[in-house]
């Protein structure tokens, strides 16, 4: 079974990074910020597959930050991207 684990984290780096290119040669700003996060979530992916393979629950403990801080800079970036500012009318 931990073989296919391997496979399956083999195939989403090669993958990611078939998406960094994708963000590199992105056309628009908003296609490079979707990339970004689709190899932000494959990242986590492959983080909580070596935590299965190795048993460690720690790893699973990073996946979860590195989620957070993946949404978290998502959304910062989108806003700004929208508004040009990441302060909103309330501070």
């Amino acid at each position: 079974m931990q073989g296919f684990f391997w496979g399956v984290g083999i195939f989403l780096v090669v993958n990611a990074f078939l998406c960094l290119w994708r963000a590199y040669a992105g056309p628009t700003v908003a296609d490079r910020i979707l990339s970004v996060n689709i190899v932000g979530t494959k990242t986590l992916v492959v983080i909580a597959l070596l935590g299965i393979v190795f048993g460690r629950s720690l790893y699973i403990d990073i996946a979860l930050v590195y989620a957070l801080l993946n949404f978290v800079v998502t959304i910062a970036a989108t806003r700004f991207l929208e508004t040009n500012r990441l302060r909103g009318d309330w501070s």
